[in-house]
């Protein structure tokens, strides 16, 4: 392992092609793997810096570096199974590493193991199994390199019976949480999503995992559907956590908790760069509620109804500090689109139009429940705009914004032409002279926004 860490280290800039074309220069070294060790530190860089910079340690599978977890979600998904652990006696959710120390986890779909070593700093003993004896050997390997000595590597595939059942591999352990994270890839290496099509399928082996865990935690892909997850695993779904960090939506985990029987909840996620997270909670009947009141989805006539004409209200807005709201990805996977209007007391623009005016000056329009937040913590879920100018979206108002802003971003949402077409014909080029926004309001129709980023 030393020699191969070694070479690893001396070609880590190379082409890895070239590499395994001149193997017969380096006949004592196993090519494949340095190549495979070579191509995953690549991609664990700023992922999961802690292993990438540790020259000691052996990837055998690219596919899984690919597929593991940062070290932000690995982190996030330790801290929710020691609150998991300890959801007796939470009291206002923050449970310390010292706290979960005498919890028992076993993470059923191994891969990596970077999940399974972020679980060991929280846990007292891992069980982590894996399919592949590859990538068994060099978690041994690696758990041993990282000091990790609180974690039992097993060769198993998970099956719903025989050897390789749930009763084989979790009765002598006595799990308080099973972790999975089923492969989501089919036949010839398609992408899937469906909670069945992938490996293991949860839905055979749920029931049989809850006899000997009271807790299963759930990782599935961000595409799933939540509604659809929640409804195919049952009544036992007691937690949904979108998890987002570097603007896009990574994980979805689920919570089944078998003492369970009522209502879900849903946690969007944001995890930022500095280590700070934000967290919208909230229950699905919450978010109907809000979306039945119809307050938070006129428009311009809902910001300022005082009759003073249909683009004049918005100009106001624009005079007296109105900011333009665009959810983080954690918020629009949950689906939180009427309760961020009614707690932030901000105006959606539409119905299916997901963005917000905010006014500093507070709101000069009705309906909303909610208090006004600060600019800093609205950019704690998303980016925040300060709008310099709106107007109705036709080939006038396209052609000034053009001349006066011709090198800017332009995004089009829900209005009769895509982000393309909308920066043709307003002629412009990408560059920092504003944000220009084509948005749809149900009460003025398409819109433009002349819009600069809050710093």
């Amino acid at each position: 392992m030393e020699r191969l860490a070694a070479f690893v280290q001396e070609h880590i800039a190379e082409d890895t092609s070239r590499l395994i074309l001149n193997r017969a220069k380096w006949p004592e070294i196993d090519m494949d793997l340095a190549v495979n060790c070579i191509e995953s530190r690549r991609k664990l860089r700023g992922k999961v810096q802690e292993w990438a910079d540790n020259p000691s340690l052996v990837f055998p599978r690219k596919l899984s570096a690919e597929q593991c977890s940062s070290s932000a979600t690995g982190r996030y998904k330790a801290e929710l199974a020691g609150r998991i652990f300890h959801t007796d006696d939470q009291s206002d959710g923050n449970v310390t590493t010292t706290q979960a120390r005498n919890m028992r986890l076993a993470d059923l779909t191994g891969g990596l193991g970077v999940d399974s070593w972020y679980f060991s700093q929280t846990a007292e003993k891992v069980l982590y199994c894996e399919m592949l004896p590859e990538l068994c050997r060099a978690a041994e390997h690696n758990f041993r390199v990282l000091d990790a000595d609180n974690i039992e590597v097993r060769n198993h595939a998970v099956t719903s019976e025989g050897e390789c059942g749930p009763e084989k591999i979790l009765k002598d352990f006595h799990p308080d949480i099973v972790y999975m994270d089923p492969a989501r890839r089919g036949e010839g290496g398609r992408k899937v999503f469906l909670i069945e099509d992938c490996t293991p399928d949860v839905l055979t082996l749920k029931e049989e995992i809850l006899r000997f865990s009271r807790h299963i935690l759930l990782k599935l892909s961000p595409m799933a559907d939540i509604s659809m997850v929640c409804d195919r695993l049952g009544g036992c779904c007691r937690e949904v956590h979108v998890v987002a960090a570097g603007g896009e939506c990574k994980e979805l985990l689920v919570w089944m908790d078998r003492e369970w029987n009522e209502e879900y909840s849903v946690h969007a996620v944001e995890l930022h760069k500095n280590g700070s997270r934000a967290i919208f909670s909230f229950r699905p009947s919450e978010e109907r509620i809000a979306g039945q009141s119809g307050n938070d989805w006129k428009g311009a006539k809902g910001i300022c109804a005082d009759g003073i004409g249909k683009w004049a209200a918005i100009e106001r807005i624009a005079d007296s500090k109105a900011y333009l709201f665009e959810p983080g990805k954690a918020l629009m996977k949950a689906g939180a689109y009427y309760l961020i209007a009614e707690r932030f007391g901000v105006h959606k623009l539409g119905r299916s139009t997901h963005y917000y005016i905010y006014s500093a000056e507070g709101s000069c329009g009705d309906g909303l429940t909610g208090e006004p937040v600060t600019i800093k913590e609205l950019k704690e879920f998303g980016k925040v705009f300060r709008i310099i100018s709106c107007s109705g979206l036709d080939k006038r108002s396209l052609k000034a914004a053009g001349k006066a802003y011709p090198h800017s971003e332009v995004t089009a949402r829900n209005i009769s032409m895509d982000t393309d077409t909308l920066r043709k014909k307003a002629g412009v080029t990408s560059g920092d002279d504003a944000h220009i926004f084509g948005l749809k309001s149900d009460s003025e129709g398409a819109l433009l926004f002349i819009t600069t980023p809050e710093a």
